[in-house]
């Protein structure tokens, strides 16, 4: 685009033919309007003909005592999931905002931290109605220690809330990234094979070309590698499934991560990282899976499933 328009003003600006219509200067183009994701009305009901009875949402809030400060709970409260889930938390137990710890409409709260840097990763996860079980991490403490990861089981299914590692600038980590993916697999197919499962949370990677503005400037960038696509794509071929792209396959411009440089959440100019994966037990009663774009308080926005299970 640049290169155009500088070959239009060299042309207006060079032309010395004394022609009148060469003695006229183009305008300059004006900027592209972003292309936005207008979020369509909720789908409550599923493909089998059931109610939606169960409605969950997730949220990277990049730092939670400020995500509270921003208003992030307002919104929640508006959405009221039966479970909320977050991600990069990062705040140890004894630093969590009492607006937090003290909302009633989530009597059972859980939290995982990271052992070394309370201010880094972490994970919550908030529910209505009290889990059978919760565990933490995936049973591997070179993973575990980071607070990455909680599971609750539900009666007809398990929950799963992960911030998967970043592969870091310089992908200084895409090594480890490529151990946890493995491993992180294993556990869901484990988890998978007693009963069905959903998988929430920033799972740090846009899986194909349509899940970011810029594929062909990202390729070795962290979150759109090779090797974290191809984790990705493995983990689908496991028997799990991408809610959104099962209901929305050709949705363009659908993002719900911008950083925070160069306007680019104003542009659109954004990554899909966070999603909802199901087993494929699960998929005849997706009713939606959501991306609500218009919630601020992070760099990230929620996202929301409705499901009948």
């Amino acid at each position: 685009m640049k290169r155009g328009k500088n070959a239009e003003d060299a042309a207006a600006d060079g032309d010395d033919t004394g022609s009148a219509s060469a003695k006229k200067t183009k305008k300059p183009k004006e900027p592209e309007a972003p292309i936005l994701y207008d979020d369509p009305p909720d789908k409550m009901t599923s493909k089998d003909g059931r109610d939606a009875n169960m409605k969950i949402t997730s949220w990277n809030v990049d730092g939670l005592r400020a995500w509270v400060k921003k208003k992030g709970l307002d919104w929640v409260r508006e959405e009221a999931p039966d479970v909320l889930c977050l991600q990069e938390t990062k705040c140890g137990q004894k630093d969590l905002p009492a607006d937090i710890t003290s909302m009633p409409e989530y009597p059972h709260k859980y939290w995982a931290v990271s052992d070394e840097n309370q201010g880094y990763s972490g994970v919550a996860m908030l529910c209505k109605t009290e889990p059978i079980k919760v565990t933490y991490g995936i049973g591997k403490e070179e993973h575990d220690k980071e607070g990455r990861v909680i599971t609750a089981e539900f009666p007809n299914f398990y929950l799963v809330t992960a911030y998967v590692p970043n592969s870091g600038r310089g992908l200084v980590r895409l090594d480890y990234r490529k151990t946890w993916d493995v491993d992180f697999r294993a556990y869901l197919s484990e988890l998978d094979m007693q009963k069905p499962l959903v998988l929430c949370g920033d799972l740090n990677v846009a899986h194909q070309e349509i899940d970011l503005k810029n594929p062909k400037g990202n390729k070795k960038n962290a979150g759109f590698t090779p090797e974290e696509r191809e984790g990705f794509t493995e983990l689908l071929a496991n028997g799990f499934v991408d809610s959104f792209r099962e209901l929305y396959p050709d949705q363009t411009h659908a993002y719900s991560f911008w950083t925070y440089m160069m306007n680019s959440r104003g542009k659109n100019v954004g990554w899909r990282l966070d999603y909802f994966l199901l087993s494929s037990g699960l998929l005849p009663g997706l009713c939606d899976s959501k991306i609500r774009n218009q919630a601020m308080g992070s760099d990230h926005c929620p996202i929301t499933l409705h499901i009948a299970v």
